[in-house]
């Protein structure tokens, strides 16, 4: 069995479902490794400590084959929010944000500036919610230091150009929350500075899964506010004195965090570099353009990008108002499982969308069709 053939039966859900943008379902590996790693605890025979205090290093080298950076640039996050935390709490100056970018990021910036009152939120107009390399260049200012932006917008499913963005920003930090496409983008994550994400979507690592991938650069100029007895340089731990933030990384760590947690991670973003993520990427750009011309087939309007340069897996379709609430009875009553929110619905496929889900959305847009019609 090739490495792309496992990744693909490693989707272990049932027909149906499309909602990978909200919750991705756990792939076999990390059944696997979540039961294996459960057992070792629980038994806590001679050695196995140590193994799960391994998974840090194994996570580590994991996120760093995908995302670009260097292993000793990554720190394990229980989830998304907590990673922006420490990196909105670590600034000083002006950020660049969208106010329509996914809450964890505008909560960030605005509780950091409330706290410290050294980073001052400046709220960046966008048009529907998608960020562009032109809308920045023309809200940028001297005041500033870094502009944060979500790889894919969790509304519009708007793909961010991050080599775009770069160019424009010049030595800003950029600050990329990830979670919308990690796993499934071959973003270049190496041109950004931080790069925050969570393993519960796309990655199919389960709640309690992410990591914080920070550059050099950004390291140097980013304050570990919340650093604890865990993030300082020590190998043999920090009793009886209060040590320095670490030089790197390490320095965003509160405590040691779920080893469990990790290996989970580790085995689904291992899973990832296996398969090949331009791989993944092509074949739901591929599932996501057969989506579209269903819902062209059937008159449903798309507000999502067409441009495949602008998209990752989700569409967005947007039904008159008054005809909402029948398109997602279509759905829920042949058993699709999809976002409903803000007057549209959201589909999310991924390489285990099967042509039997597929079918499923068909026969939901016939019946949508044929009762709207009626």
């Amino acid at each position: 069995m090739t490495s792309r053939q496992q990744y693909t039966e490693g989707f272990l859900e049932e027909p149906g479902y499309l909602d990978y943008g909200r919750v991705g379902p756990l792939s076999a590996s990390v059944v696997a490794e979540t039961l294996g790693h459960t057992e070792l605890l629980s038994r806590a025979r001679y050695g196995t400590l140590m193994e799960l205090e391994r998974q840090d290093e194994r996570m580590r080298r994991a996120v760093s084959a995908v995302t670009r950076f260097r292993a000793d640039q990554v720190v394990f996050q229980p989830d998304t929010s907590t990673g922006l935390m420490h990196a909105m709490f670590g600034l000083t100056g002006g950020l660049l944000v969208s106010p329509a970018d996914f809450p964890s990021v505008p909560y960030a910036a605005v509780r950091a500036a409330e706290a410290l009152h050294v980073v001052t939120p400046t709220w960046l107009e966008t048009d529907h919610g998608g960020v562009t390399p032109g809308q920045v260049r023309d809200q940028l200012t001297p005041a500033i230091a870094a502009v944060a932006v979500c790889l894919v917008d969790s509304r519009t499913g708007h793909l961010a150009d991050l080599e775009g963005i770069r160019q424009v920003i010049g030595d800003r930090l950029l600050i990329v929350d990830a979670i919308q496409g990690f796993g499934v983008i071959d973003a270049p994550y190496e041109l950004a500075d931080v790069v925050v994400s969570g393993g519960q979507k796309w990655a199919r690592a389960g709640r309690g899964t992410g990591f914080l991938a920070v550059s050099d650069n950004g390291r140097e100029r980013l304050t570990p506010v919340f650093s604890g007895y865990t993030g300082t340089d020590a190998d043999e731990g920090t009793w009886d004195e209060v040590m320095a933030p670490a030089r790197g990384a390490n320095a965003f760590r509160v405590s040691d965090g779920d080893d469990i947690a990790k290996a989970r991670l580790a085995a689904a973003v291992e899973d990832i570099d296996a398969a090949g993520i331009a791989w993944i990427q092509e074949t739901i750009t591929n599932t996501v353009t057969h989506v579209i011309d269903l819902a062209d087939e059937f008159a449903v309007p798309v507000i999502s990008s067409r441009d495949e340069r602008e998209r990752a897996g989700m569409i967005v379709l947007e039904p008159p108002a008054e005809q909402l609430t029948l398109l997602s009875a279509s759905l829920h009553n042949h058993g699709l499982t999809a976002t409903t929110r803000l007057g549209t619905v959201r589909l999310s496929v991924h390489v285990g969308t099967t042509p039997e889900t597929l079918g499923m959305l068909r026969a939901a847009l016939t019946s949508y069709s044929t009762a709207a019609t009626y």
